[in-house]
């Protein structure tokens, strides 16, 4: 009787980098695993035009500066004739990190900071066939126009009490995680309760992506430092590879960070956030599970809703990938699923006082 495990069709890559030692370490990461395999490289976009009408690969690594034409621009021609799960793999300087966020507007599903050495490569190898799995079953889209949110003027900081209330909002993502991110805090007051983000995103970008959102949206948002107080319209963002917990301090909530080890193969971890929202704030946290892959954030919710937290996950049709959310849901960490577009509407009513569990419901 054949072998049902070689009957399964691998994965088909297509790795487009004009690096030929970058195109020749992510090859040989991906063609060690058993499920997976390069089917073709390409130094330039052209070249990869011409590969993937041939090959047909299920998921694309895309560096971001090449020659002929960058990655962004690539990318954007891609999403609008040619939809591809895409990860990016680039360089961590600051305009690197500004065009790979971009690039994760415009439909890229993933980011992967490029190897730059012997110990960086042992972290691709750990890391990037996940992604590769993840980004399989991906459905890549395109962020809304932006121009569609008006940004509402920023009270001083000082004007904004210190958790002049107990609510608190924490948002756990992973794949498609930063769009999903992006398009809630943009709906949200300058006023609403402060908010706790755990995105996994490698150390490097997450800085990039807070500084990205506080420029677009009318909360402050900011990558947080060990310590930091929270405050009505406040978002912190974890550091990449940083663990952020809440703990209960005397004006109010601080957030602490830790370089424990990975839950869930993850550092930040959502469960390890969550789990400490439900410690610190019990029935007055906010939980909120987005797409991505993998579990990280079913536990953690499920200890908010325990503590008798307002949990809420994303539904499939409207995440990219639907990992995340299915856990919470499976092991009832859930109490409301709701649609990308509806959760920032579930948030402003879960967050008014007084409000109850019941009024989250549209």
């Amino acid at each position: 009787m054949p072998n049902l495990n070689t009957l399964a069709r691998k994965i088909k890559v297509l790795v487009v980098d004009d690096s030929a030692i970058v195109r020749k370490i992510l090859s040989e990461a991906i063609d060690s695993e058993p499920d997976m395999e390069v089917v073709g490289t390409a130094p330039d976009p052209y070249v990869a035009r011409d590969k993937i009408v041939a090959l047909n690969p299920d998921v694309l690594t895309l560096d971001i500066e090449m020659p002929r034409m960058d990655g962004i621009t690539f990318l954007k021609r891609l999403m609008h004739l040619h939809p591809i799960p895409t990860i990016i793999i680039s360089s961590l300087g600051q305009a690197s990190c500004a065009a790979t966020l971009e690039a994760l507007r415009i439909g890229a599903v993933d980011v992967l900071a490029k190897p730059s050495g012997p110990y960086s490569v042992g972290e691709l190898r750990h890391s990037l066939a996940a992604r590769i799995r993840g980004a399989a079953g991906a459905r890549p889209r395109m962020a809304r126009d932006l121009a569609a949110f008006a940004k509402e003027p920023r009270p001083p900081a000082a004007s904004l009490p210190t958790c002049d209330s107990r609510t608190v909002i924490a948002i756990g993502a992973s794949t498609g995680g930063t769009v999903a991110i992006q398009e809630i805090l943009l709906q949200l007051s300058a006023d609403t309760p402060p908010i706790v983000v755990t995105q996994h995103i490698p150390a490097g970008f997450s800085l990039a992506f807070a500084n990205r959102l506080n420029k677009l949206c009318s909360m402050e948002v900011r990558e947080a430092i060990d310590g930091d107080i929270l405050r009505r319209g406040l978002a912190l963002v974890a550091p990449g590879d940083f663990h952020l917990l809440l703990r209960r301090a005397a004006a109010g909530y601080a957030v602490e960070l830790q370089q424990g080890p990975q839950v869930c193969y993850q550092r930040p971890s959502v469960d390890v956030m969550f789990a400490s929202v439900a410690k610190a704030a019990g029935s007055h946290g906010v939980g909120v599970l987005l797409t991505g892959m993998g579990t990280d954030g079913a536990k953690g919710m499920l200890a908010l809703r325990l503590a008798g937290a307002p949990t809420i996950s994303q539904d499939e049709p409207s995440c990219v990938v639907y990992g995340m959310p299915r856990e919470a849901v499976r092991i009832g960490a859930v109490g409301t699923v709701a649609s990308l577009a509806d959760i920032p509407g579930i948030l402003r009513r879960a967050t008014k006082p007084h409000a109850t569990v019941s009024a989250m419901v549209p």
